[in-house]
């Protein structure tokens, strides 16, 4: 019987399916272990064979725990919420929904296909109602909670209003906004509900508030700042321009310090973690305030250097700060006008990178030197953000060279403020001299200048210490229809959340998917959609980011309909134990993710501080290019003639891309190229040899490079279990590598060199149940252990390799001894679940039972030599190997030689003088 892939492959995918084989115990007597691929938005275009990798590696490693003993939870499911959807239903007015389904039954059709042991019983999507009536339940947690900077963590808001009642906002110490009240009980209890609602959405850690959003008129959505690239939207590559919203936000601010630490924690890559703690970006400076008397306030800025005081010659705002308006004056009300039009066509991150242009303009007002008094003037400039701190720096120019090249455009003072400092070309920010032009510092050291300073702006209640965090609040909402929507309802222009009982807030049926012709999010169409038919629903969606930051847990007890999962379960399977994803999720999914998961713990409703204790980032597949080389006239024009990879030096030439899957080795299948062209139907070909060879390139895999590989095409051609150990065998999983089709016939050659094993000559299944020998143990333990060091280490590729070697060591030995196949089927199962699933039943154990068998023991004492093949040496000379015991002493071995046949041969009737022995090394005669 021929190793025949698809009938076998389709056979036991079958059998898995229908015995769900791969259903999660729900007992809890085995140890854990939670296994978790980032779940995939199902596009229409389905997988292509870069895809998968993460998926492989997942699924081989959770094979592996079941095969050791774990009680593995390992499930599959979709983030199903998106743009794209939302996008084609603007396009066609097919709801989202549908087009959801279809991409969804595609991608489960196609990891089908790849033989995943995920428990398909768990699935879950993140736009069904069950599963996001949970994420609402979360938002509702989440907007009825205050962070408690005492406790360190989030309380219900009823602790907090418990304390208003009684003792008012007296040593209230909370994450909040700035503008928060003081009040006595007494005060608090005179507040009106609306005044009471208002102050504690100041407190609650869902809030809304107004924010400077990037905003796609286009689109009709606020967009994240990852979907703006170079001031368009990265899909469809509409305007965007900075508008202020507003909008619902989470406090992740309150969690900074929290995120930060638990970093130390976890054993995820290190330049993930280093993206994490930038992103969060703690520094410990000093509040600093300008006073502004005109307007009886003050312009407050954070600093890191609070000793570069005495060099401020100017205070720079965000052009979208709040006091911008009020600080204009007539005079430069135009040109702070035109300034502002041109910054809100700038995103946020396009203003962070540009560090070369240097613009801004003078409101012309002033601020006081917070000590000297002295008057400093406002300017506005775009490399200062709202978002960012408090939306206003305080200029040093002499320090920071950012405001040195800013001072020096716009003739500005630079005033140097160190003995040590050379400020003639460019900022000196060194902290080594000691103080000049700095009033009561001067002479002084950083060390002494700092607290001396901090002091003196605690006295005049301008300043104090502070720790702030480059990380903003996370803005949280959509102008989009599909997401989930916020259970809330508006009274007196205040949100309420609706009714518990009343979850889930289903998405109403709308006439198109656009914003209103008023400019309202397209839920605004919803025909009589209000709560208790008189109060307006929030109409913004939630983010792409609220379904994924507790996905993990429902997993857990995805049917629960009492709770998000029950306690039992979230005790049990605690925290992921391996979580294999893209890097790109780095700030965005993981953060918030990380967020989500410490507030779900500070409620009680988890015992977990962080979710995902090891994290592998996947490298990338990048396509293998081919290129056709069309021939160029005398003035640069195509013709009709192509030449030969080999040839084209000798011709003007243009390389196009040509589809990979009609070039086989870099041959190109010339029939089908003018099928893929037929606009070169008729086209001349210069071949060589008779053949035209393509050239090739690695490039990022994109259906405009026509070097897409469909998975399906792969299985169809070579079988699952050859994808999975070819995608593992290309390299290192972390690092990103080429997909080259041509080297994949080796590994199917692998396999159907395992199927031989077990078949002789004519084909026949023949397992023996004789003793192996030495050597055939030797190769079996062999790959028992370097299999078992490799997974544990995530090194797939090096299995791949181990498993060839030992499979030509066993063919050459002729092995069909059963005590060492049984155990190979066993070793090998993760990475080719399909062939050995067919094997194991052909050596008549119960079918499906091989994925709860257990995996071989090590016994480190069949890889011990007994015998060793001796040089034997005739004065210096090696003439012949001869295999002894190496327990055999010195006479043992003298005795041996003395009288051994191919000895006496060589001596040619000579007398031995010495025989030199060396135990494990050398044998020399001397003669």
């Amino acid at each position: 019987m021929e190793y025949n892939h698809k009938s076998l492959e389709k056979k036991w995918q079958k059998f898995w399916a229908d015995h769900q084989t791969y259903k999660t115990s729900d007992t809890h007597q085995k140890p854990k272990y939670y296994v978790l691929d980032m779940f995939p938005y199902p596009s229409g275009a389905g997988l292509h064979v870069g895809h998968p990798l993460g998926y492989i590696a997942s699924d081989i490693f959770s094979r592996y725990k079941r095969l050791k003993g774990f009680n593995v939870l390992h499930p599959m499911g979709y983030d199903s919420f998106g743009l794209p959807a939302e996008q084609y239903a603007i396009q066609t007015g097919q709801h989202p929904a549908v087009t959801t389904e279809v991409n969804i039954n595609r991608y489960r059709e196609q990891m089908d296909n790849i033989g995943f042991s995920y428990d398909w019983s768990r699935e879950v999507r993140t736009s069904d109602p069950s599963y996001y009536k949970w994420t609402q339940w979360i938002f509702m947690r989440l907007f009825d909670s205050w962070y408690n900077k005492e406790s360190d963590k989030a309380e219900p808001i009823g602790t907090l209003i418990a304390r208003f009642v009684a003792s008012g906002s007296t040593g209230i110490s909370a994450v909040s906004d700035e503008d928060v009240l003081e009040f006595s009980a007494d005060e608090w209890k005179s507040f009106d509900e609306e005044k009471q609602q208002r102050e504690l959405l100041k407190y609650r850690i869902a809030y809304l508030r107004e924010s400077t959003v990037n905003w796609c008129a286009a689109l009709g959505t606020v967009l994240a700042n990852d979907e703006v690239i170079n001031g368009v939207s990265e899909r469809g590559g509409y305007p965007v321009e900075q508008k202020k919203m507003m909008q619902w936000s989470m406090r992740i601010t309150a969690y900074a310090d929290r995120l930060l630490k638990g970093l130390d924690t976890i054993d995820w890559p290190e330049p993930l973690v280093e993206m994490q703690r930038n992103w969060i970006g703690k520094s410990v400076g000093a509040s600093v305030k300008f006073p502004v008397p005109q307007l009886n306030t003050a312009i407050e800025v954070f600093t890191t250097r609070v000793d570069t005081i005495y060099g401020v010659s100017f205070v720079v705002l965000a052009p979208e700060h709040e006091l911008v308006a009020a600080l204009t004056t007539p005079e430069q009300q135009t040109e702070v006008d035109a300034y502002i039009e041109k910054t809100s066509k700038k995103s946020e991150l396009d203003r962070m990178a540009d560090t070369k242009t240097v613009s801004g303009a003078f409101t012309g007002s002033y601020a006081k030197h917070p000590i000297s008094g002295q008057d400093v003037q406002i300017w506005i400039a775009d490399y200062v953000l709202a978002g960012y701190g408090t939306g206003a720096v305080m200029a040093v120019p002499s320090g920071d060279q950012r405001d040195y090249v800013f001072a020096k455009h716009f003739t500005l003072p630079i005033i140097p403020i160190s003995d040590t400092q050379n400020i003639e070309e460019e900022a000196d920010p060194n902290k080594d001299g000691k103080y000049i032009n700095s009033d009561f510092i001067n002479g002084m050291t950083y060390q002494e200048a700092v607290p001396a300073l901090i002091a003196k702006l605690e006295e005049l209640k301008l300043g104090k210490a502070k720790i702030n965090f480059r990380m903003r609040d996370a803005i949280f909402g959509r102008q989009r229809y599909w997401g989930e929507p916020v259970p809330v309802y508006f009274k007196n222009g205040l949100p309420y959340l609706i009714k518990e009982e009343e979850l889930p807030l289903l998405l109403p049926e709308v006439d198109k998917y656009l914003p209103t012709e008023s400019g309202e999010p397209p839920l605004g169409r919803a025909k009589d959609w209000k709560y208790e038919d008189q109060y307006e629903y929030e109409l913004s969606t939630m983010p792409g980011w609220a379904g994924s930051s507790w996905y993990w847990f429902r997993y857990m007890d995805p049917k629960n309909e009492g709770n998000f999962a029950s306690k039992e379960a979230v005790d049990y399977w605690k925290a992921v134990d391996l979580y294999i994803g893209g890097s790109e999720h780095a700030t965005g999914h993981l953060l918030y993710s990380r967020f989500w998961n410490k507030f779900l713990k500070d409620l009680g409703y988890q015992n977990e501080e962080e979710p995902f204790r090891k994290l592998i980032n996947q490298g990338m597949i990048q396509g293998r290019s081919n290129f056709v080389y069309r021939v160029l006239d005398d003035e640069g024009r195509g013709t009709n003639q192509f030449v030969s990879y080999g040839l084209k030096n000798e011709y003007k030439t243009i390389p196009l891309h040509v589809d990979v899957n009609i070039v086989h080795n870099d041959v190109l299948d010339l029939e089908k190229f003018k099928n893929f062209r037929p606009d070169f139907a008729n086209a001349e070909f210069v071949l060589e040899n008779g053949k035209y060879i393509c050239g090739s390139e690695v490039e990022k895999m994109s259906k405009s490079k026509f070097n897409v590989v469909n998975p399906d095409d792969i299985i169809e051609s070579y079988g699952a279990d050859t994808l999975r150990l070819y995608e593992m065998f290309l390299g290192p999983l972390e690092q990103a590598k080429p997909w080259n089709t041509n080297g994949i016939e080796g590994v199917y050659k692998f396999l159907r060199k395992v199927w031989r094993l077990f078949h002789d000559a004519e084909g026949n299944f023949s397992v023996s149940n004789e003793d192996p020998s030495k050597a055939e143990f030797k190769a079996l333990h062999k790959i028992i252990k370097k299999v078992e060091d490799d997974i544990e280490r995530f090194s797939f590729n090096t299995s791949v390799s181990a498993f060839m070697i030992c499979v030509n060591e066993l063919t050459e030995l002729k092995c069909n001894k059963r005590q060492i196949l049984e155990q190979l089927v066993i070793i090998l199962q993760p990475y080719a679940p399909h062939i050995t699933e067919e094997l194991w039943a052909l050596l008549g154990n119960d079918a499906g039972t091989l994925s709860y068998a257990s995996y071989p023991v090590f016994k480190a004492e069949y890889l011990v030599e007994s015998e060793f093949a001796y040089p034997v040496s005739f004065n210096g000379k090696m003439k012949f190997n001869l295999s002894l015991a190496l327990d055999l002493d010195q006479k043992a071995v003298e005795d041996t030689i003395r009288t051994h046949a191919d000895v006496q041969r060589h001596l040619d009737g000579k007398v031995i003088k010495k025989i030199i022995f060396v135990k494990g090394k050398i044998i020399n005669i001397v003669i």
